[in-house]
């Protein structure tokens, strides 16, 4: 028989909210983190706006000897770990150090970290640079520093495909736990929120320069123009569902249920994107049929044509208006690795409160969204399942099914 993969913590750090029920009142009342950076200063740039987190002190979550070596996203990434345990019940400490994994997406490792060590070598010489650079920088860094202190000696590993990073993560979770492993600490915490890191972003040629926050990032929307980067994201705690009962964890928030991944085709090909044959795997792989899922997690990119891709897609998939669709990153940008993780605790918390969180800025939604019933305020709704869906940079496709606990 077959494992069942359950979410039994979570722990989030997102820019509208720290902790799980700071996050979820500011999701549900529709409060955005989507402001002008203040961790430099960015007048000097076309786009200006971030989901930054603030009143974040890691000195109060972590230990002092860590501070040195640690970027600010793993900071929060063990911070969120710390708290994810403590929701789910689960200490360490008095589980078999084999017995647990870390799985963990990142897209961007330490860069405001590898950004200062840069700055002493340009301007101050090699000797100053830390010997902490030669792992900080690391995408690998947040797993590596949560099983080393919580002694988290299971086969452990990293996924690194930007926003769909945490969905694969937390598929990859799923498979430890079918192979036996009791628990696996996942998702994702990402973030790159500094000079050095804002010049890549800007690179790609897709955030958005509008002049209010409220509308510089609008997907599905007709003045979708870009999107906006943010920091920050989830933990999850998956266990094995009988090991959990066997301990006595806190609560279940439900089931991994279904997951698929694909990538999509060269832009040339001429071959349709990936994101229906993904969904449709996962539903398959859930046991689900689609007028099983209560609600859509979009990707919502907010740049017109991978918009229309995917509400095309979703269309495709359940039909016009058949299913509500939500898009609550609008409140907090797009978070690479950590955005989809933390769409996974917010479909875990809109399972366990029967209520839809909103898609918030959205006024006029544009060609096939307009088919799409897009949830735009918090809506009560009976929930039994929910898709989340994210799309990386570079075609990665992911859709994972989060089922509630029985």
């Amino acid at each position: 028989m077959t494992a069942t993969a359950v979410v039994t913590g979570l722990g989030v750090a997102a820019p509208n909210g720290l902790g799980i029920e700071d996050y979820w009142r500011a999701t549900l009342d529709g409060e955005s983190g989507i402001r002008r950076i203040t961790r430099f200063d960015p007048a000097g740039y076309p786009c200006r706006f971030a989901g930054e987190i603030t009143g974040f002190d890691p000195a109060a979550h972590i230990p002092g000897r860590l501070m040195p070596q640690t970027d600010h996203m793993t900071r929060l990434a063990l911070a969120a770990t710390g708290w994810a345990l403590g929701d789910a019940g689960a200490d360490p400490a008095a589980m078999d150090e084999f017995g647990m994994s870390v799985v963990t997406a990142n897209a961007y490792g330490g860069f405001e970290f590898g950004h200062r060590e840069l700055e002493k070598l340009w301007s101050r010489g090699g000797k100053h640079v830390s010997a902490y650079q030669s792992f900080a920088w690391f995408y690998a860094v947040n797993t590596g520093q949560i099983s080393i202190r919580h002694g988290m000696r299971g086969p452990s590993g990293v996924l690194v495909s930007e926003q769909a990073g945490g969905l694969d993560a937390t598929g990859q979770a799923r498979r430890h736990i079918r192979k036996g492993m009791p628990l696996v600490v996942t998702g994702g915490v990402d973030g790159a929120l500094s000079p050095w890191g804002w010049v890549a972003y800007l690179s790609g040629g897709q955030l958005s320069s509008g002049d209010d926050p409220a509308r510089a990032y609008l997907p599905f929307d007709t003045a979708a123009a870009g999107w906006v980067p943010g920091e920050g994201g989830a933990i999850l705690i998956v266990e094995e569902a009988a090991a959990a009962r066997a301990r006595g964890a806190a609560q279940v928030y439900g089931e991994v249920a279904g997951y698929s991944s694909g990538i999509d085709p060269a832009p040339d090909t001429g071959r349709p994107p990936a994101l229906p044959r993904v969904i449709r795997q996962a539903l398959d792989d859930a046991g689900l049929r689609a007028a099983d899922i209560g609600v859509v997690f979009a990707d919502a990119v907010g740049l017109p044509a991978l918009d229309r891709a995917e509400a095309e897609a979703i269309t495709e998939v359940f039909g016009a208006g058949a299913v509500p669709v939500t898009a609550p990153k609008t409140m907090v940008g797009r978070l690479a690795s950590g955005g989809s993780a933390l769409d996974i605790a917010t479909a875990c918390l809109a399972l366990r409160d029967q209520v839809i969180p909103p898609t918030v800025h959205v006024t006029d939604p544009a060609g096939p969204a307009a088919d799409l019933d897009l949830v735009r305020a918090a809506r009560q709704a009976p929930l039994d399942s929910a898709l989340v869906l994210a799309r990386g940079t570079g075609g990665f496709t992911s859709a994972l099914v989060v089922r509630r606990a029985a």
